[in-house]
């Protein structure tokens, strides 16, 4: 049997934008493949090309050098058939329309009037249907945006800060849904600048900066880059004695007090931790995994100086 074609493929992508004052490198040789059925989620900081990358997965721009397939063909003929959809920041929507006329003129274009219901269902928009675009919320906007985006059925979603607007409870339940549709083996690749956001629901994170991928791989395994553990724990009479014996266990960085409650930060929170109970008479201890943040700024450069 032929293998099914992956349903992201980027290989060489560049994408130049022409200036008065010099060449802008937007994306600068990004290689990428994407699984059906992932969710992959898009970090780097503004400007580093994020946009510019879904923008081409969806066909709406070209581009300079490298290819682009969506589902083994090209993105513009995924969407065409709507085989890829999208949730965008913003534009998009009708103001002076209500939701559910909105619903019903792009279920029509695409012929699936009969999942309107299941989609408003889905997208938590039900409620709002009678309700003005102009007079939902940002949140709520996002959400009638991804019920659109589901009419097609769609193979693959690409989401560009799709969570924009929303309040907390309603990010958990749009991500619940999203890990729903991808066990029927829908795709999603995400951009996101709430990094607990991609540490919490997208097993695979793709770090992008200056147009060029940093680092590629679970989002477990990203943290793991970084390296450090924090270790904390209250140790009674705690002095400098206390820190310097803390300090010499190999993989120690950092070594911080304040009163009793004693701070480390390295690669060894085992040991560390061995010998705050142990030796130090510690108690009330706590280790902390290395985030996602932190190996974004890291990997970025932008915590450097601060």
């Amino acid at each position: 049997m032929t293998p099914s074609p992956p349903a992201l493929s980027l290989r060489g992508v560049r994408k130049v934008y022409s200036s008065a004052a010099a060449p802008v490198v937007a994306v600068d040789g990004i290689d990428l493949t994407v699984e059906a059925g992932e969710i992959v989620a898009v970090l780097g900081p503004n400007g580093a090309g994020k946009t510019t990358t879904l923008d081409m997965v969806l066909g709406l721009i070209a581009p300079t050098e490298g290819t682009v397939e969506v589902l083994g063909g090209t993105p513009e003929t995924a969407a065409r058939g709507g085989r890829v959809s999208a949730v965008l920041q913003s534009g998009g929507l009708l103001r002076d329309l209500t939701v559910g006329e909105t619903v019903l003129a792009i279920a029509a274009l695409h012929g699936a009037q009969g999942r309107m219901a299941v989609v408003m269902e889905r997208a938590g928009v039900t409620d709002l249907a009678r309700r003005k675009v102009r007079a939902c919320s940002g949140g709520e906007q996002q959400r009638l945006r991804f019920a659109l985006a589901l009419l097609p059925d769609p193979q693959v979603l690409v989401l560009d800060e799709p969570t924009a607007g929303m309040d907390v409870g309603a990010r958990r339940s749009f991500w619940e849904t999203m890990h729903e549709e991808t066990r029927d083996g829908r795709t999603v690749l995400f951009a996101t600048h709430y990094l607990e956001e991609a540490q919490a629901f997208a097993p695979r994170t793709v770090l992008i900066d200056h147009g060029r991928i940093l680092a590629d791989g679970p989002t477990a395994q990203l943290r793991g880059l970084v390296g450090d553990r924090t270790v904390l724990a209250t140790v009674p009479g705690a002095a400098d004695g206390v820190l310097d014996r803390l300090r010499a266990v190999p993989g120690v960085r950092e070594v911080h007090r304040e009163g009793e409650r004693v701070t480390v930060n390295g690669t060894s929170s085992d040991d560390v931790a061995r010998i705050l109970l142990t030796e130090l008479g510690g108690h009330d201890l706590e280790i902390a995994a290395p985030t996602l943040e932190s190996a974004f700024l890291a990997l970025t450069g932008e915590g450097d100086g601060e």
